[in-house]
């Protein structure tokens, strides 16, 4: 038989709606008396009702997470981390996928705001003029996008481009590429204003492109015919998906051609030739941006990158 508020209640030598309290509203509660609440709810494995709750606070106990993609490898550790976050919090959290559509996104987002208290945007493709729009609907936390008077948590891959660039310099590379993601990206374009800052390097923009394998693929032959020696690829699936178009044509990783991802997920580290990368702090940015979208923080955190250097990477061929 299911506990009751009542039988807390009793247990704890309260009133019913002490206990209400003690869940809906515990600043109104004495610390004592709360403490002692909420461990008799505990032992006895009593949950509140989230519905009933809801009428009483106004809040749902749910949080929405939107991603670009479900199918990108970049975003399972995210989810992972901030589900935990939100379950550590008592807090519900309703996953949902906007297959890099911004119309989609927007719809997501008035869905969402129906049944949940706030919203993590990870990678939004939405212009700014929408996503303001959509801000005075709902609170929202902002992964991997910047935009004044929101909270956002960044992943500072203009530092891990610049240090892919940098190795494929040290390298003796001077000809590369940079195959850039897709057009509203703003991951694409702080990799894209980084790669101009480093010196030494005749580098060649190529995008924008989709985010997948498929987007790796279709700019193979172009990359092949470029004279290239090094490529940093929008992110890892992209630099899979070129790496094996490239090979198909007789263009040897890293023996012709150095290929670098972004992200370094799972894909990259099973691939062969192991994937040289910049390692993403996916799970820290999920867990971060549930903690700000539940304390209703107004902040922008920045997380450091850092470049993995594995197998698909070498000196140029003829170098000394």
């Amino acid at each position: 038989m299911a506990v009751t508020i009542r039988d807390v209640a009793h247990a704890s030598g309260v009133h019913v709606s002490t206990v209400s309290r003690t869940f809906s509203a515990p600043h109104m509660v004495n610390a004592e008396t709360r403490t002692r609440v909420l461990a008799v709810a505990e032992r006895l494995g009593y949950r509140p009702n989230r519905a009933a709750r809801s009428l009483t606070t106004g809040r749902t106990g749910n949080l929405g997470l939107i991603v670009a993609d479900l199918a990108n490898p970049f975003f399972p550790p995210l989810i992972k981390a901030a589900q935990a976050a939100a379950r550590g919090q008592d807090y519900h959290l309703f996953v949902a996928d906007t297959d890099e559509d911004p119309a989609e996104e927007q719809d997501l987002v008035q869905a969402f705001s129906k049944q949940v208290d706030g919203i993590v945007l990870c990678s939004p493709r939405s212009s700014n003029k929408a996503l303001e729009k959509l801000a005075e609907t709902i609170p929202f936390v902002l992964v991997n996008r910047r935009m004044r008077g929101v909270p956002t948590v960044v992943m500072d891959v203009a530092q891990g481009a610049r240090a892919a660039m940098r190795h494929l310099a040290a390298l003796g590379h001077r000809r590369v590429a940079l195959v850039a993601g897709p057009a509203g990206s703003w991951t694409s374009g702080e990799i894209r204003r980084a790669v101009a800052d480093v010196p030494g390097l005749d580098t060649l923009v190529i995008g924008p492109n989709a985010p997948t394998e498929q987007g790796g693929i279709a700019v193979a032959e172009r990359v092949a015919e470029a004279g290239v020696t090094g490529v940093l690829a929008y992110n890892d699936l992209v630099a899979i998906g070129l790496i094996e178009a490239l090979e198909e044509r007789g263009v040897s990783v890293p023996g012709d051609v150095s290929v670098i991802g972004v992200d370094d997920s799972v894909t990259g580290r099973l691939h062969r030739p192991k994937l040289t990368t910049v390692a993403m702090p996916t799970a820290d940015a999920g867990r971060m941006a549930v903690d700000l979208l539940i304390k209703s923080m107004s902040a922008a955190t920045v997380l450091e990158t850092h470049l993995v250097v594995r197998e698909s990477t070498a000196p140029p061929k003829g170098s000394p």
